[in-house]
C-alpha cells in the first residue's frame, strides 16, 4: 500500500496500481488523521472531535467504531510481516486506534525526503538540486488533505505541509538562479508573487531573476508592488531582506550572478542550450546607466515619502488623546 495526502486522501494498492478514495468526508477525515499520526495511538476522543467537532452524535464511540470498520475494509490486504504473520495496518488499542506503516510509504514522506535532498545540494550542485525539488513538488495533486474536513489534526497538518511546499518552491527557484536559469523562471516567479503577495522571498527571487535578465525597471516595479501590498494588508513596509536585495541590485552587488554564469557555462552541467547573456552595445549600456540612475532617484523619493508619512503618523498619534477627551 501507499497513502496519499498531498491532495485528496487516497490509498494506493501498489500491486494493481489502483487508487482508492474514501467515499465520505468522515472516512477521509479519519484516514487523514491516522496517516498524519502514523505510528502513534490516536485517542478516541480526538478522533471524535476530528470527525464531528462540537456536535458529536450521542453514540459517538459506536459511530467511530463503525467508521474504523469501514475503513479497514477499504485497505488492501497487507503483505505478511515477520514470522509469516499478516501485517495489519489499522490496529485497535485500549485508548484508541493507530496506523502502522511498517514498509508502507506516504507521498508526504517522499516529498519531505526529496525536498531535503534538494536543499542539501543547493550550493554544490544546483542543477541536481532543482531536479530533486521539482520531483518533490510533482507529488502534489492539490491542497494537502483536501476534502478531509476542518478537524484540528488535519488542519494543522495541512498548514505545515503547505508551508513545506512553499519552502520547497523557494529552494527550487533559488537553485534555478544558481544554475543560471533566470530567463526560464521569471514568468513562474511572477505568478507566485501574485498568488502569494505577502511572501517576500518570492518577490526577492523575482527581482533577482529580472535583474539578471537585464530588466531592472521591472525589478523595481515588483518591489514597489510588494511594498504597496504589505502596507495595505499588514500596515508594514518590505522587510530587511527585501530592502537589502533592492539596494544590492541598484548598486550592481549581485555576486550570485557570477556564480550562476560559471555554473551555466561549466562543462558537464548540460545547460549549453540555455541562452547566454551577450555583451550589450554601447547605446544599450548608456540607456541602462540612465535607467539605473532613475531607479536610484525613485528609491530616494520613496524613502522621503515614507519618512514624511511616518512623521504625519507620529503627529496624529500625539494628537489622538486630546481628540478623545
Amino acid at each position: 500500500m501507499e497513502f496519499g495526502i498531498l491532495g485528496s486522501v487516497q490509498i494506493c494498492d501498489t500491486r494493481t496500481g489502483l487508487w482508492i478514495v474514501p467515499a465520505g468526508a468522515k472516512q477521509r477525515a479519519l484516514l487523514g488523521a491516522l496517516v498524519v499520526k502514523a505510528g502513534q495511538v490516536v485517542p478516541r476522543d480526538r478522533l471524535v472531535d476530528e470527525l464531528w467537532g462540537e456536535h458529536p452524535p450521542s453514540n459517538a464511540a459506536n459511530a467511530l467504531q463503525a467508521h474504523v470498520a469501514r475503513l479497514r475494509r477499504l485497505l488492501p490486504a497487507a503483505a505478511p510481516g515477520p514470522g509469516s504473520r499478516r501485517h495489519e495496518a489499522l490496529v485497535t488499542r485500549p485508548t484508541g486506534y493507530a496506523l502502522r506503516l511498517g514498509g508502507i510509504d506516504t507521498d508526504a514522506r517522499r516529498f519531505t525526503r526529496l525536498a531535503a535532498e534538494g536543499r542539501a545540494l543547493l550550493t554544490a550542485d544546483p542543477t541536481r538540486a532543482a531536479g530533486l525539488l521539482r520531483e518533490a513538488l510533482a507529488l502534489w495533486r492539490g491542497a494537502a488533505l483536501e476534502g478531509s474536513g476542518r478537524g484540528a489534526i488535519c488542519s494543522a497538518a495541512a498548514a505545515l505541509l503547505e508551508e513545506g511546499r512553499l519552502l520547497a518552491l523557494e529552494a527550487l527557484y533559488d537553485a534555478c538562479l544558481r544554475a543560471g536559469l533566470a530567463r526560464e523562471i521569471t514568468s513562474e516567479l511572477n505568478e507566485l508573487t501574485l498568488a502569494h503577495p505577502l511572501r517576500e522571498r518570492f518577490c526577492e527571487l523575482l527581482m533577482t531573476a529580472l535583474h539578471r535578465c537585464g530588466r531592472p525597471a521591472e525589478a523595481l516595479l515588483a518591489y514597489e508592488r510588494a511594498g504597496r501590498t504589505l502596507e495595505h494588508h499588514l500596515g508594514i513596509g518590505p522587510g530587511p531582506a527585501l530592502r537589502a536585495r533592492m539596494e544590492a541590485l541598484l548598486h550592481h552587488q549581485d555576486p550570485g550572478a557570477d556564480r550562476a554564469a560559471a555554473v551555466r557555462t561549466a562543462p558537464g552541467t548540460h545547460l549549453t542550450d540555455v541562452p547566454r547573456d551577450t555583451p550589450a552595445p554601447d547605446s544599450d549600456v548608456r540607456l541602462l546607466r540612465e535607467e539605473v540612475a532613475w531607479l536610484r532617484r525613485r528609491v530616494e523619493q520613496l524613502a522621503q515619502e515614507q519618512h514624511h508619512l511616518l512623521g504625519r503618523l507620529d503627529r496624529l498619534v500625539l494628537r489622538e488623546p486630546s481628540g478623545l477627551s
